[in-house]
């Protein structure tokens, strides 16, 4: 039952939140997916499929979307740029008009003010490359989005992948071989055929890079091959650097609608003009055997079952989460995906209830079909993040990016050459 306490402090958290309208900048350190308290549901994707990865083809004419809320009434004028890093997402060391064509800031003019929400937002969106900006090299970007005036406050970065496409890559996904993770491991085989390219050393100058279900968290870095020869590269896992955990099918919530009890909403309350929806309690799946159902690998998809356009009808919720556990854990137990940016932070850390014997966390999210799961932070990569909670399984169905770069010894950039997507549902053996 949500408290009469725990209803005054949010009310006070949202006070604050609507007066200051966005969060002063901040120093982000390197290069990575960032944004503050203020700024709300940040999606990237390709203009055609909400669930895709941020990636595009160069000189293709695919274009990325950028969608993101801004919390309040206030409308602010932002801007944006791209910065070109190197494969390990570093400021690469190439000038603005070497990998940039056209006006290197550029202001993002599409916004439009929520319509009937009891939380009010606005909500911009930018569609890139576009008449003002395109890109003239492949590589790893980012794009800052910053209030006028103010490019070293910014209030997104996010990153993306420019492809050229030019190694092609077959992959499959397979068990593990190895018996420590014969159970729960997946494996990514794969070959980069450079047979168009003019690359002398390829061994040392070629570096690939697999991503699971899109996350950079767990991402094997610079993997090198098992074998060389005849214009082809061949990862065929002989350690364990193209192993990943498994996992579980992502848990999953529908809030598209608050007229109705969807599966796993227990309880949908107004009170004093804002929503409060609380999920059913969770159950620890650890032990329990593989099962699958189709999921989003982790991604959410904003929809309003009763609005027209979601972008700017569907509400804020606080959304209510408890995973019951008898004891507190050593360590800290964080809500995970896409709605938390795959991030382990306080506002998407878990506070154990000693008296409910549960962990409790509240976040606020806008209404559409969300997956998530609950982790423990795990600085080690061959280690599980999700272990404790959520099993892991050799059968769970995931998607696998893999990113080949090559770095020229005269060059000074690192080139995306290639890139693949394979699922495991489709190629597991």
């Amino acid at each position: 039952m949500i408290s009469p306490g725990n209803i005054y402090k949010f009310l006070i958290f949202l006070a604050v939140l609507l007066l200051t309208g966005r969060i002063s900048g901040q120093d982000i350190g390197s290069y990575q997916d960032y944004r503050p308290e203020g700024i709300k549901s940040v999606r990237l994707h390709r203009e055609e499929w909400n669930l895709s990865y941020p990636i595009i083809e160069l000189g293709s004419g695919e274009k990325l979307i950028l969608h993101f809320d801004l919390l309040g009434e206030s409308i602010e004028t932002y801007y944006y740029t791209f910065i070109h890093c190197d494969k390990d997402w570093n400021p690469s060391r190439v000038y603005e008009s070497e990998y940039l064509e056209g006006f290197t800031e550029n202001q993002v003019q599409d916004y439009d003010m929520s319509f009937n929400t009891t939380v009010n937002y606005i909500h911009y969106s930018l569609s890139f490359p576009n008449n003002d900006v395109s890109f003239r090299i492949s590589g790893n970007y980012m794009i800052k989005v910053y209030p006028f005036g103010e490019p070293d406050a910014p209030v997104i970065t996010k990153r993306f992948m420019v492809s050229e496409a030019a190694a092609p890559i077959s992959a499959t996904t397979l068990r593990s071989k190895l018996a420590g993770y014969y159970q729960t491991g997946q494996q990514v085989d794969f070959r980069v055929n450079h047979a168009s390219l003019d690359i002398q050393d390829p061994y040392n100058t070629i570096y690939s890079t697999v991503l699971q279900n899109g996350r950079w968290d767990n991402a094997r870095k610079n993997l090198k091959p098992d074998f060389t020869g005849n214009y082809s590269l061949e990862y065929n896992g002989l350690s364990d650097l193209n192993i990943f955990p498994g996992g579980s099918e992502y848990r999953y919530f529908d809030i598209k609608s608050i007229r109705y009890q969807s599966e796993y909403i227990k309880r949908i309350e107004n009170l004093y003009g804002y929503y409060h929806i609380e999920l059913r309690e969770s159950e620890n799946r650890a032990a329990r055997q593989y099962f699958y159902w189709q999921d989003f690998n982790g991604k959410y998809y904003i929809a309003h079952q009763e609005g027209i356009d979601p972008n700017t009808d569907a509400d804020y919720v606080y959304v209510y989460f408890t995973l019951p556990s008898k004891f507190s854990v050593a360590g800290d137990v964080y809500i995970f995906g896409e709605l938390t940016n795959w991030d382990f932070n306080e506002g998407n850390r878990m506070h154990y209830n000693s008296e409910r014997g549960a962990y409790e966390c509240r976040l606020l999210l806008k209404q559409g079909w969300y997956n998530y799961m609950y982790a423990m932070k795990n600085e080690s990569l061959s280690a599980s993040i999700f272990s404790k909670f959520e099993g892991d399984h050799y059968e769970t169905e995931n998607d696998y990016l893999i990113l080949t770069y090559y770095r020229d010894p005269n060059g000074r950039y690192d080139r995306l050459i290639g890139h693949q997507m394979v699922n495991t549902l489709n190629t597991h053996r």
